[in-house]
């Protein structure tokens, strides 16, 4: 199972849970085991909150909720769950169609699909959230309380919680310890965009302890937001100057061109999901254009004419 962070906070005869994990085989006995390491159980949780409705970050709600009773809150922008966790095999075809128009062969597609339908989504059941997580829902716990602030652009659904006394700040996946950027790319207008304007959001509370969803927490925030905010720019202008060099040129073959090496499995997914966030981004801007395909040819991206 991915390692990712839950995060218990203590409220009154229980806790306050943040996050929970994805769903596999014998992934909620690891969550009981790391609860009962601090002398706690599922019975314990009142409340769990979803920093957003990625698989990892709440896979496991519907049986914590089972077992404690607890609400779920949770960001109501969640399509991007939803329309893969309701239909995985319509999901994966929607997946296959976007990345033969941006220039993928198909034979791997192909075989990326098959594999993808043996394997599971991780996320045990679809549960509705019983309140919506958005600015002004304040979650009460032991430690004061904690306020809902907006963060897309990893997800749709993302939000960060921060308790302003102890400028504590619960940041999901939009701040980790390291650099490391993805957009849920197809479900807005502009993930990156967005990212940036949550960067710059997280910026204003001023936190001083971070407490994020993989790896160990940190307190130099300013830094970590610094250090994303270039890392997008620099993505951002290696985009512009490979179309400006090698375009029309599809999203695929731009690839290898943007990040310096070789495309794999391995990383194909990931980076060219990232990469048409950029080119979105681009287009938002007026900087880069789309050159659709004649008679089935991939879509193609260019340097946007100059305007009169």
């Amino acid at each position: 199972m991915p390692h990712v962070n839950a995060w218990a906070v203590a409220r009154g005869d229980g806790i306050v849970l943040f996050d929970c994990g994805m769903h596999e085989p014998g992934s909620l006995a690891h969550l009981e085991r790391a609860l009962a390491q601090v002398n706690l159980r599922l019975e314990h949780v009142r409340l769990l909150v979803c920093t957003h409705a990625h698989s990892d970050h709440y896979g496991q709600a519907a049986a914590i909720m089972a077992r404690s009773g607890c609400e779920l809150w949770m960001h109501p922008a969640v399509e991007h769950m939803t329309a893969n966790a309701s239909d995985p095999d319509a999901a994966i075809e929607r997946r296959i169609e976007v990345a033969l128009q941006s220039g993928v062969p198909e034979a791997p597609l192909r075989t990326y699909a098959a594999e993808a339908k043996t394997r599971g989504y991780g996320i045990e059941e679809v549960v509705v959230a019983d309140r919506d997580l958005v600015p002004g829902v304040v979650v009460e716990t032991d430690l004061g309380p904690w306020t809902v602030h907006e963060t897309p652009g990893h997800a749709p659904s993302h939000v960060c919680l921060h308790q302003r006394d102890r400028r504590l700040l619960i940041s999901g996946d939009h701040l980790l310890g390291r650099v490391s950027l993805y957009y849920d790319y197809g479900y807005s207008p502009d993930p990156v965009g967005e990212f940036l304007s949550s960067l710059d959001v997280v910026e204003r509370l001023d936190a001083r302890l971070c407490l994020p969803g993989h790896g160990r927490t940190f307190t130099d925030v300013q830094a970590h937001i610094d250090a994303n905010r270039e890392l997008v720019h620099e993505r951002l202008d290696r985009v512009q100057l490979v179309l400006s060099e090698h375009g029309p040129i599809t999203a695929f073959d731009a690839l290898p061109r943007v990040y310096g090496d070789a495309t794999s499995a391995l990383n194909a997914a990931w980076r060219m999901t990232e990469t048409l966030s950029y080119l979105t981004h681009l287009e938002a801007l007026g900087r880069a254009a789309r050159v659709a395909g004649e008679q089935g040819a991939p879509e193609r991206w260019e340097v946007a004419p100059t305007q009169p």
